[in-house]
């Protein structure tokens, strides 16, 4: 038998096949410098050797990017055949490295990849899953999925959701940024993906329509005429706060709310804002803090008018109402006294009538006065209603306890007339030259004439200035003039006319001003045009803009053009 040594020479050892390649890389052109190094300078063969050593150079580079192309591409054939990876929902992180995830409507316990950041990991969010269930990326949270309304909120932060009609309702669970926002019944809110999670709150955009940023800025000063009726309500609103112990000490209930009534263009909605702006100064006051149970740092105005709240979908026009009694409830928790004013009152909260039929005002009416209970007094939310047509509106709203004052908003006299004229025609516009100097170039002068001269002009009682004939259920007629229709309204309007003539005058010449003639041609525009009066054929109309109460009304007659009149009879909507 053979010695398996002798196949080697004894001063030699089998080559390490690890170092094979190697070596061969390098013998090649150690060789190949060492045979250039035993050649003469002007050996021909060294040329030769040269071109080889440069040949395998080359080709050794094109090897190295050509293995290079192969990996990229064995890289990328292995990522196009690899299995999808998929995206679900992250529902909960029990346990540390352990995530609570929903895929594909099936609930998974799954790893979370250890180099994730808790940062990324909320509930609700979309989380990216390989194909052993491996939790390895977040995504955040879906912009899409649908919108539900809550019914309720559970005391442990669940909210119950309805479904379609005839379905039961669900309760969701709420995703991570939602975990500490208060959230009610009414709000809306979007779900994700697989429907268990709550992530986002939808705020309602229409109901912030009726919110103003600031509460309103108009004074009393600022209210032409009205003096009683300022007076009214400034008693009851201010009172209670300027002389809280005195009230106290005769245990006296502060009122809920306010009923403004009386015809249109009066000053009603003025009126309203001044009452809320007095109270907010009169409340961030110091001195007044001490009688209000919590602390009060301004006031927010909520302005609603009446058919905004009216809505064709059953159970909609509630839920309006519902909102903004929540809404002044949340401002007056952050620290402001809300006012709710809702004008033309009548179109929402109108008398009930047995019928078998859906009527809204049957369910609007208990609504709004289940809402309106739970109001302790001023202190907490200030209601005011505006309304031309009182005798509309249901009797269970109007009874004490809750709309505890009806304040009437009558029309001027001549003096509150003179007044309210003031407000718009002062003495710093620019008047005729002939005027000026009439009154000694004294512009105040000048415009107190003017102002007489409008009071003049309405408080005609001729032929021209009849506007309606009434005939009451006593059989009296009464035939009522300008200034039985006037109002605050009518008279800016006037003061409006005037300037507009003067404006197109100027235009002509540099020079002009306002003049008598302006005040004549502008009262008669103003009552000719009839902008300010119903058509002829309105009956129900008319009877808004009388001081008689409706009932006992049984037709009236507009005056036209021509001086005849046209009776119309209103027994039929009475």
């Amino acid at each position: 038998m053979s010695d398996h040594r002798s196949e080697f020479p004894p001063e030699s050892h089998p080559p390490d096949p690890s170092d094979t390649q190697t070596a061969e890389g390098e013998d090649t052109f150690v060789l190949l410098d060492e045979c250039l190094s035993t050649l003469p300078d002007d050996a021909p063969q060294q040329e030769l050797l040269y071109r080889l050593r440069h040949r395998l150079l080359h080709e050794g580079a094109t090897q190295e990017r050509r293995d290079l192309e192969l990996k990229k591409l064995g890289a990328v054939v292995e990522k196009l055949t690899a299995p999808a990876n998929r995206i679900g929902t992250l529902l909960d992180v029990p346990t540390e490295g352990i995530a609570r995830i929903v895929v594909g409507g099936s609930e998974f316990y799954a790893n979370i990849d250890p180099r994730l950041t808790s940062d990324g990991l909320k509930r609700g969010a979309q989380v990216l899953v390989n194909e052993a269930y491996t939790v390895i990326k977040t995504l955040g949270y879906d912009l899409n999925g649908p919108i539900v309304k809550i019914r309720d909120v559970l005391a442990d932060g669940r909210l119950r959701i309805d479904q379609e009609p005839g379905r039961p309702g669900s309760f969701l669970g709420r995703g991570a940024d939602l975990e500490q926002l208060e959230l009610k019944a009414g709000d809306e809110v979007r779900l994700d993906p697989s429907h268990r999670l709550a992530i986002e709150h939808i705020e309602n955009q229409e109901a912030k329509t009726h919110i103003l940023d600031e509460a309103p800025t108009i004074t009393w000063d600022q209210i032409g005429g009205q003096k009683e009726a300022i007076s009214s309500i400034r008693r009851a609103i201010e009172y209670p706060l300027l002389h809280a112990e005195k009230f106290a000490r005769y245990e006296f209930e502060q009122p809920k709310g306010f009923l403004l009534h009386g015809p249109p263009g009066c000053g009603k909605t003025l009126i309203g804002q001044a009452t809320a702006n007095s109270l907010a100064q009169l409340v961030a006051d110091p001195s007044t803090a001490q009688s209000s149970t919590s602390p009060i740092s301004g006031g927010a105005f909520l302005h609603v008018k009446g058919p905004e709240v009216l809505n064709m979908w059953v159970g909609e026009s509630e839920r309006i109402i519902r909102d903004l009694f929540a809404q002044a409830r949340e401002r007056r928790k952050a620290g402001l006294l809300p006012f709710l004013f809702i004008d033309e009152a009548e179109s929402i909260l109108g008398t009930r009538r047995a019928m078998r039929s859906y009527n809204i005002s049957n369910t609007l009416v208990p609504m709004f006065c289940a809402e309106l209970d739970g109001i302790e007094s001023l202190q907490d939310v200030v209601v005011i209603l505006a309304s031309n047509r009182p005798d509309l509106i249901d009797p269970a709203v109007l009874r004490p306890g809750r709309i505890d004052r009806k304040i009437k908003v009558g029309r001027p006299d001549r003096k509150e007339a003179a007044n309210i004229a003031r407000i718009y025609l002062t003495p710093t516009l620019p008047f005729d030259h002939d005027l000026l100097r009439a009154h000694n170039d004294d512009a105040v002068a000048v415009s107190d004439s003017l102002i007489q001269d409008i009071v003049t002009h309405v408080y005609r009682r001729d032929d021209d200035a009849r506007v309606l004939s009434i005939r009451l259920r006593n059989g009296r007629r009464e035939t009522l003039y300008r200034s039985d229709l006037l109002s605050g309204a009518i008279l800016a309007s006037i003061v409006r006319r005037v300037k507009e003539r003067a404006i197109e005058r100027s235009i002509q010449e540099a020079d002009a001003g306002i003049t008598r003639d302006d005040i004549a041609i502008a009262v008669k525009d103003e009552y000719a045009e009839g902008g300010i009066l119903p058509p002829d054929d309105s009956a129900e109309e008319w009877l808004k803009l009388l001081d008689h109460h409706p009932d006992q009304v049984v037709s009236v007659s507009p005056f036209r053009k021509s001086g005849v009149e046209r009776e119309l009879s209103v027994r039929t909507i009475i």
